[in-house]
């Protein structure tokens, strides 16, 4: 199918009732037929719902369909977007390993790797996402992961996904790809050889600022990947905590099964049906709100970089930005997505602008329906130092917008004045 047709239809068949919306199983738990029947389910002899801690109806058609928009086999939805991207890496690594990650993250991301893995005894190594030939000298025996967004924030930035992917292929490593600003409408990174994409779908999932919620899919496949790799132990020998379960014995999709059986259950940062609800009302429309996101980015984009007091413009749209080459191998039609920042010529010149807009809110989050205006070193990436800052691709002078669904005419306008007060 294609995927406009698949956000509206995939992972549900429709209930005894007969209804066309997916109902909200608002529960916390479900009552079993007799204890054989509970026995069965918690020993996986059966499939089924047992607690909304690990699994529930709604949020099952959730994790079905997003996962067949990204093309993947399985998924795993969490309570946001970092508690996706910690799932993802804790079921690869443990105390003694470390993971190579993009410079060019998302703060959240980049403090999640660089200080809390640390504090759990997992070291995080860092490369140039324009330089994966850098990774050749960070990989040993210990690395477990290679993490990195498909089209960065706030720099913007489009990494190769096919040289990234090879190398850590070449070694036997997983490759985690943030997928969250292109969203799986306009890139689809298994296709080029990830093998786990996490979102936060607070963003353009919902896309109307609705809801706190992630999600990680893993490829069809992965199992190949895993079984009999020496750096992946814990899916290769009994798990004492599950009854020596061997996770690569199981006919099930194991990344996501080790996930939800080993991380979701023991620290339960789950997301609620109603949000797993709102994020399958949002899918239905996404593909539709995507396009128009990037066409009013494009604008805004050709427009600041036409500007005098802009210094820079960070947008793959642009055939002049050094990521359009990448955006048209990697995202569908040469779309970019809503994401956009450029530059000024210092802190006090950002923030008297992001002060004079009227039409945009200043908010930290993306991917809305409303236009949003921040100033990164301020805000979402102020525990970085400036060092760091510089290294991820976020300078004083940087603004980030993420373009709603407005006129552009009106963006444009907004923006224009704000540079000009």
């Amino acid at each position: 199918m294609d995927l406009q047709t698949t956000a509206l239809h995939a992972g549900y068949d429709k209930d005894t009732q007969g209804t066309m919306a997916v109902p909200i199983y608002q529960t916390t738990a479900y009552e079993f037929r007799d204890v054989e029947h509970a026995a069965n389910l918690f020993a996986l002899k059966e499939l089924g719902n047992i607690y909304t801690r690990l699994n529930n109806p709604t949020t099952d058609v959730f994790e079905k369909r997003f996962a067949e928009l990204e093309g993947g086999e399985a998924a795993l939805a969490a309570a946001s977007g970092m508690s996706a991207i910690f799932y993802a890496i804790a079921n690869a690594a443990e105390a003694g390993d470390n993971i190579i990650c993009a410079n060019q993250l998302y703060g959240g991301s980049l403090t999640l790797n660089a200080h809390t893995f640390k504090r759990f005894g997992i070291e995080s190594r860092f490369f140039n996402v324009h330089k994966p030939q850098e990774m050749e000298a960070l990989i040993d025996n210990k690395t477990k992961v290679i993490f990195f967004e498909s089209l960065t924030n706030p720099s913007i930035d489009v990494a190769d996904i096919e040289a990234i992917t090879a190398i850590a292929n070449k070694h036997g490593i997983l490759t985690v790809v943030d997928n969250t600003v292109a969203t799986p409408v306009l890139c689809r990174p298994f296709e080029f050889g990830a093998d786990i994409t996490v979102h936060s779908a607070s963003k353009y999932t919902t896309g109307q600022g609705l809801a706190i919620g992630g999600i990680l899919v893993e490829r069809k496949g992965l199992l190949e990947k895993i079984k009999g790799n020496p750096r992946y132990p814990q899916f290769n020998e009994p798990d004492t905590s599950y009854h020596g379960l061997v996770y690569v014995d199981v006919p099930l999709p194991i990344f996501t099964l080790r996930a939800r059986l080993s991380l979701l259950r023991d620290i339960g940062a789950v997301v609620s049906p109603f949000n797993a609800w709102l994020f399958i009302q949002g899918m239905e429309t996404l593909s539709l709100r995507m396009r128009e996101h990037s066409k009013n980015a494009l604008a805004l984009a050709a427009f600041l970089e036409s500007h005098p007091k802009v210094q820079k413009v960070n947008y793959p749209g642009l055939a002049s930005n050094a990521n359009y080459e990448n955006a048209q191998k990697y995202f569908q039609d040469g779309l970019a997505s809503g994401l956009l920042s450029f530059e000024v010529s210092s802190l006090e010149e950002a923030t008297k602008i992001v002060n004079a807009t009227k039409l945009y809110s200043l908010v930290v989050n993306i991917g809305d329906s409303k236009s949003i205006i921040t100033h990164p070193a301020s805000t979402t990436h102020q525990q970085l130092s400036d060092e760091e800052l510089n290294a991820c691709g976020v300078p004083a002078g940087l603004i980030r917008i993420s373009a709603g669904l407005e006129s552009a005419k009106d963006l444009i306008a907004d923006i224009q004045q704000a540079l000009e007060a």
